[in-house]
Order: structure tokens, then sequence, then C-alpha cells
């Protein structure tokens, strides 16, 4: 039990609040769906950055590098100027959908560098420009150019040149639960003296302006004493606090409102005298009217001038507690706190992973935990609200509340959850969620536990039982993954403790056994256990939009969709067997997903006349089948992840368990006995592999090396073909094969055409903003390999195959999952020339040693040279490379002691 274990199991227990203040305040609320109270729902366009600055919003805030408690009442965060920028830099800036060459795009270098699970230590770095900030420039080039051309970057407007900025580094610990230590160190990088304002902002969430009668919060000034100036912040809610901020003299405080700065925007009369910009206006254009002589309001910072010659460092320091007057805050307990907690921070994940790690393996690690936790957020939406619209404010449009998510009037959503990237998806996304959720559970299992529960309950489930996917679109359907999360989730706390949480497990597959039944009714509309679904979270991967109507009319049964529910009932079955070794009842549940588990694997597998025939006998893979609407069937032949999605559904069962379920092993006997025509093609209980295991499987495995009915041989030998699907850095999302062999589909007089794009997208699907045409995603990548991992526990070693593809060398297949492990994580770790294939051709990145270790996790990566793509901070699923690094240091280790 390190000091960070024994605060997180006060916090589990409610001992004492460790978890109430965060990393909680988002850095993008501006062009969000909540915001939106347009017609025709473009965020983008009715709530712009350059609005953010005045206009106050109305569910939640932004900020720079900030923390908030947890139900975001009181804010603080950073704001910037280096004397030359049209605004503060209050927030980060980035593109918005329509003005992105290849969708929204974040133009800042931030980076996460540490936190704990309870938050008792954060660390932040900003890179601020010295020279004015290109907001123009940006905007103006990424505009210029198409979607063939590569983003136009900060680092590409020079803006960085000759080291010309400042570094921010921002620290946070906690001496209890309610008293915060803040720490803020800036470093002159740049040859030349430069000035920095800095202005640590204590803001209240605007909470008041929407309803009539609602009760206005106050921040004030106390008296300075002994150079230090003091914010008292009010809340009939929150309680009071105080802001204690440290100086060598007396520091200037700015008081305003976070009200919205009506005359400037909108040319109407202001409702307060004192705004949101306020500040802003008394800092850059020198307007001392624009903020409160009487130093009160709802939105204060103290001013900081900070000359720094070149390479110099300067320490601000300040503290938000419960105390209005301590005693020395920034006495020698200050620095002995702030240490402590570093170090607990280092002992805390050496803990987590006491394997032997390079220091740049540990860097990683450290850092993908670290963003993963800067990126849980307070997300605030109640979407009745938010449909009719508040009181106090013009009734929107009939468009609105007929549009977006007017068919999700019950959700209301006020959680801390775990966002797939705070600035380009400030949002939660169902099935990213559950991918956070496995290097979450490392940490904290509780809080990745909560993250699976609450999609469940009745305020984020529609009541007929499906899961919300995003706030662009909560009616999308997402693949099915939530059980798999459930159960993985659950077995890694079991590991951890020694004992599983089977309330919360059968508390959350209650829940899924309507969600299921939704599945099952909404897309298997003919009842053949072969699925629709949509894009399925995979975006741009078809020949055509397949969340639209098709442009051939009729249907679309997907390889994919069908897949993921062959994996939904092996996950569901998991847990009823688990749930059943104490309570017999739930071995009817595991005898219902047995058997349709079944009939999925029969429908895919099927090769007659009559059959759908997903599975191409020739090809030796899955594709989807156009079921057109005169009846005629016809397979897209795309060779993309669509194909081997079916690797997924695999389960083992040791004989000890069933043994300990005999109701459910004798129904399995009768059904193979008395049901033997199911069983064609396909990988059932009647095999017994290593151990006297059963192994259930969509691709059936045989011991022999040329056997055409072994599914699962056919498909790796594409996908361990460098020339298809396996890259160095991992498996692409479509086979290289398409980069010479396009795939072109004739429709209404239109060609649809699928071509191997290992970078950004050059189509318009979906913004064009996510590719599946060939770059290398973690999420898919990672259930390859926890598949690989499955087929070989029941397969042993003596299954082997080639890889890669014709190169000689055949391994069983736990080395193929190690091999695909090692090639992920060489996406990130240095190379022999101390090169991150992460960061291309960047130089900055690569060779300066301000840069050089610092780690941004992609969205998704080049599936030729392994150059990070799409959202540059999407630590949620790519996190998944902290557990990998665990997992191989975890086996490395057990081979050692094996020999």
């Amino acid at each position: 039990m390190t000091p960070e274990h024994e605060r997180l199991q006060a916090a589990q227990n409610s001992q004492t609040p460790w978890k109430k203040w965060g990393p909680y305040l988002s850095d993008r609320q501006w062009g969000t769906v909540r915001e939106d109270y347009s017609a025709t729902g473009e965020a983008w366009d009715t709530f712009s950055h350059q609005q953010s600055h005045a206009r106050a919003y109305r569910w939640g805030e932004d900020g720079l590098g900030g923390i908030s408690d947890d139900q975001q009442l009181l804010c603080f965060g950073l704001a910037l100027w280096n004397g030359q920028d049209p605004v503060l830099k209050e927030r980060l800036f980035g593109l918005t959908g329509p003005q992105g060459n290849h969708g929204e795009d974040v133009k800042e270098y931030y980076f996460y560098l540490d936190s704990t699970p309870t938050h008792s230590y954060l660390k932040f770095l900003y890179k601020y420009p010295q020279s004015a900030y290109p907001y123009a420039d940006l905007v103006d080039e990424n505009q210029r150019r198409g979607r063939g051309d590569m983003e136009y970057e900060l680092l590409d407007t020079g803006v960085f040149d000759e080291d010309r900025y400042f570094d921010v580094l921002v620290e946070y610990a906690k001496a209890d639960p309610e008293d915060l230590l803040i720490q803020i160190e800036v470093i002159n990088r740049g040859p030349e003296t430069a000035t920095l304002h800095l202005l640590p902002t204590l803001w209240f969430r605007n909470t008041w302006s929407w309803e009539e009668g609602s009760k206005k919060p106050l921040l004030k000034v106390l008296d300075a004493h002994d150079h230090i100036s003091t914010i008292e912040a009010s809340h009939s809610i929150l309680g009071s606090y105080w802001l204690h901020c440290a100086s060598d003299e007396r520091l200037p405080l700015y008081f305003t409102d976070n009200e919205t700065n009506y005359a400037q925007l909108f040319n109407v009369e202001n409702t307060s005298p004192y705004v949101k910009d306020g500040i802003h206006a008394a800092v850059m254009d020198g307007n001392t009217a624009a903020v409160n002589p009487q130093q009160v309001g709802t939105k204060a910072a103290p001013h900081y001038r900070l000359k720094l010659e070149p390479g110099d460092c300067q320490t601000v320091r300040l503290r938000l507690n419960q105390t209005a007057m301590p005693e020395a805050p920034f006495d020698q307990n200050f620095d002995t706190t702030l240490q402590a907690r570093r170090q607990e921070a280092d002992t805390f994940y050496q803990a987590i992973t006491p394997f032997e790690l390079s220091d740049d393996q540990r860097t990683i690690q450290r850092q993908a935990f670290a963003g993963l936790l800067w990126s849980k957020q307070f997300y605030n939406y109640t979407v009745q609200d938010w449909l009719q619209g508040d009181p106090t404010m013009p009734a929107p449009p009939t468009g609105h509340q007929q549009g977006r998510n007017a068919n999700w009037r019950h959700l209301d959503a006020a959680d801390i959850i775990s966002m797939p990237d705070t600035w380009e998806y400030p949002w939660f996304a169902a099935w990213d969620l559950a991918f956070h959720c496995i290097p979450l559970a490392m940490v904290d299992a509780e809080f990745a536990k909560y993250q699976l529960d609450i999609m469940t309950r009745e305020w984020y489930m529609h009541p007929n039982g499906q899961l919300p996917a995003y706030e662009w679109a909560f009616g999308d359907v997402n693949p099915p993954v939530h059980a798999w999360a459930t159960w993985r989730v659950y077995k890694i706390e079991q590991k951890q403790t020694g004992k599983g949480d089977r309330i919360f497990l059968e508390r959350v597959f209650q829940k899924l056994l309507l969600n299921f039944t939704w599945w099952v009714n909404r897309k298997d509309m003919e009842g053949k256990n072969v699925f629709e679904g949509g894009f399925l979270g995979l975006d741009n991967i078809g020949v055509f939009d397949r969340s639209a109507e098709l442009p051939t009319g009729g249907t679309l049964e997907q390889s994919d969709s069908t897949s993921w529910m062959a994996m939904y009932c092996l996950n569901m079955l998991e847990i009823a067997l688990e749930l059943a070794c104490e309570n017999p009842v739930y071995e009817d549940m595991a005898t219902k997903f047995f058997e349709h588990f079944i009939y999925i694997a029969e429908a895919m597998n099927h090769v007659g006349d009559d059959a759908t025939q997903l599975w191409d006998d020739n090809d030796g893979f899955f594709y989807d089948v156009l079921h057109l609407p005169h009846g005629d069937r016809v397979r897209m032949k795309t060779r993309s992840m669509v194909g081997l999605i079916p690797l997924f559904a695999v389960m083992t069962l040791d004989p000890e368990l069933l043994d300990r379920v005999p109701n459910f092993k004798k129904r399995l006997e009768w059904f193979i006995d008395n049901r033997p025509a199911l069983k064609r093609n396909i990988a059932c209980m009647e095999t017994v592999g290593v151990g006297e295991r059963r192994m259930l499987a969509l691709c059936y495995a045989t011991m022999g090396h040329s056997e055409p009915q072994d599914k699962l041989r056919r498909l790796l030998e594409k996908l361990l073909d460098e020339a298809e699907f396996l890259s160095d850095y991992g498996v692409r999302a479509l086979s290289k094969y398409h980069a010479e062999h396009p795939y072109t589909f004739h429709a209404d007089g239109q060609d649809y055409r699928v071509n191997y794009e290992p970078a950004e997208s050059t189509s318009g699907l979906f913004g064009g903003n996510s590719n599946w045409r060939g770059p290398i995603w973690f999420p898919v990548n990672y259930l390859i390999i926890e598949s690989l991992q499955k087929f070989h526990y029941y397969l042993g070693d003596s299954y082997q195959v080639e890889c890669p593809t014709g190169s000689g060398r055949w391994v069983n297949l736990w080395q193929v999952a190690s091999d695909l492990s090692q090639r992920l994580m060489g996406i990130f770790l240095q190379d022999k020339s101390g090169q991150r294939p992460l960061y291309g051709g960047i130089k900055k990145f690569q060779s300066d040693p301000h840069w050089q270790p610092l780690i941004q996790f992609h969205e998704y990566f080049h599936g030729d040279n392994g150059a990070g793509l799409g959202a540059s901070h999407q630590t949620g699923w790519t996190g998944l490379i902290a557990k990998l690094i665990q997992q191989q240091a975890e086996y490395a280790k057990q081979s050692v002691l094996e020999e």
C-alpha cells in the first residue's frame, strides 16, 4: 500500500474526498453540441473560438492547464499574454471541422506529464510562443490546402524558430483533499530577454444566468499581508475557499464577472457592467474601467509581470484552500509537501509496473497514464433542458428542438467521465470509453468500474436499451464492447486484489441484457443472425457511408457488426458463467448466450447457396455482403479490418469451470449431441485443446498446416503479410493490397472507390478527420493481440504460423501476439538513432532536448512509418500502450523465471 493507494482506499470508502478536486476543466467548451442552440446544428459555427473569450458558457467551462471541483462550480486555470497576441491565452486554439483540411485539429503544444489517480499530484506543460500567435495564418493556410496535403501545424508557421517561446510548467499538489498547492514555473527558452504576463485565474461557472432567482456566488479581495494577496470565493453549495497568491510586491488584482459581453458580440446592452473579457481589456488595452474597482465579481486574477533573461526560470506560487488567513502558507512545508507528492507518484507507478522497464518505456507509460487521468472531465448535459431552452433566454428555434438528440430527452449527465480527448473530443464516446477503462483499471479500478456502470444507468441508457454513442448523435451505433470491458476490468481488479467485484459485474450484466436485446431486435431485422449496424465506429472504412441510406437500396450485411455480436455473446457468456458459480440461476443465461453464438457462427460461416456467405472460401477472408432490393447478394471485396474482426469472437473454457456449472455443462453436451448441423465450420465445445480446455470461436482452427477449413490460419496469412495488413508498427486497418488494386463499386451512375491510404484520409466521409483506410488503430490492434493470446491458450505451442508470412519463421500464436505488441510499442520508443517513429520528420521533437522526451498519443498512426495522425492528444484508447508495456515486461519476467 503506497501512500497513493491509501488515498484511493480512503476516497473509495468516502472517508476523505481526495478526488473532489482534479483536472476536470475541459480544454474546449466552445464548438460543442451542448453550447449550440441553432436550428441547423452547426455547433462549430454557432459558438466559435472568437466568441469564447467574451461569451459565458451554459453547460461547462474550459481553461488552460486548469482544475476544478467535481461539479465544476469553482475553476482555476492560467491566462497568459506575451505582449503581442490579440487576446489573452486562456484556452487552447484549433481549427474547427470545416476549417481544417482534415477536419478539426488543435494547434497548440501542451503535454500532460503526470497525475496520480486521486490527483494528489498533477503536472502540465504548455509551450507559449513569444511572438504573436498566428491565428489567421493557421486558418488561411489550412483552408488553402486540400485533402491530399499535409496539415499546416504551429511549428510550420515559424513562431518557435530560434526557440523564441516560454515553457510554462504547472504543478498541483494536495496537502490534504481541500488544500491545493500550485506552483507555476516559467522558462524563457529564447535568445533574448522577454516578458510574460501571467494571470492565474479563479472563476465560478456561470450557473445563475439561466433561471430566475438563481443565487450568484462571489469572489472578493482580502487585505494583502506579508507579500500575499488573497481572493475569497463564496458559494452557497460549495462553501468558502481562499486563493492565496505569493509575490515579492503588491500584486494588481482584477475582478470582473463571468457574464456574456452582449454589447460586443450581439450589439445589445450588457446585463452586467463587468463581463467575461474584462480582464483582457484591463491588461491588454489598459482599460481599467473594464474591471470592478470594488474588487468583487465572479472571475478574478492576480497579475504577475515576469521579465526573464535567456534561459531564466521564475516561479510563482499559489495556494487554494479553506483557510482565510493561514500561517505561512508558502514556508518550507510548501516545498516539502510538493516534493513528497512527486516522490509518492514515483512510488505509486513503480508499484503499478514493478517489472524491469527501460527509462524510455517508463516515460511513455507514465505520460500515457497522465493523459488518461487529465482527460477525466466534468460532463454536464441535460438534454431536455437543452432542447427546450432556459427561462431567462430566448427560446431556441423550432429546428433545434426537433433536431439532434431529440429522442434522448431522458439523458441527464453531470459526472466525471473519461473523454477520448479534451479538445477535439471533449465529450464521452461509448466505445472509446470501454478501451479507456483497461489502462484506467490498472491505476484506479473503482473509477473504471464507475465509468462502465453509469453508461448503463437509466439517466444515460435509452429506455429501449441502446447505449448513448456520443453527443453529436447519441443514437449512432458503436461496436458493442461494453460487456468485454466490464469483464476485463473485473478480471484486472481480481488479479490486483485477489477478489472480483461481483456486485459490479452483476449490476452491469443485468443492464446489458437490455442492450443485447436492443441489438437483436433493431439490427437483425430479418432474424437471420446477420447484423447491420452502420459505420460502427470505423468511419470511412467502407465503399460508402454505412450510416446513410445505400445508393443501391437494400441492406448491408456486415461482417464486423455480426462479428461484434458474436463477441458480445461470448463476453456475456463469460460473465454469466462467473456469476453462475455462486448463483445457478445464471446457468440459464449462459446457455442462452452459448446458443445465440452458435447461430451467429453458423450464419457467418455457412457456405450454402441460400446463405449470406460472409466468408469467401476462395480468398480466405470475411467480407460485407450487399443485399440488393431484388434479392441478389454482392460481396464487397475490400480487405479491411471488417474481415479481421471475426478473430475477436473467441473464448476458452477450463474444465474446472465447467465442473462448477454442471447444469450448463449438461445442456451444452445435449446441444452438441442434438444439433450436429450447427457445428459445421466452427470451433465448438467438442474438441479438447491444451489442458483439456474447450474453445468457442468464429474462426475454426485445426492442428494441421494445410487443412482448408482452418479459417484462423487463412486469416492470419493475410494479417501477417507485410504486403497486406502487417506493418512494422502494427496491423493496418486496410490491406496494402489496395494500394495497387483499389476496390471500385459502380452504383447509380457513380463509382465508389476504396484505396489504401496510410496517412490522413482524402475522403470527406465523417468530416475527413478520421481514416480507417490504412492507418494503425490501437483499439482493434489490442483486441487482435488479446484474441491471439486466447487462441494460444487453447491451441498451445504446437500450433504455429509463419510470421511474417513468407519469411520462413514459424512461431506460436503467443509469440505472434508479443511481436504485434512490440511493433505497437515501437511507434513510441526511440530507435537506435534516438528517433521516435511517432514524430516522423518533425525535427523539434526528434532532436531538441526540451521536446524529445514529450509524448503525444495520437488517434491513429501512419500505416507505413508509424507517424502520429488525427487527434494529437487522444490518450484514451491509445493509452492502451500503458497496458501493453506492462504486459510485455511481466511476460519477460515470467519467461526468465521459467528458464
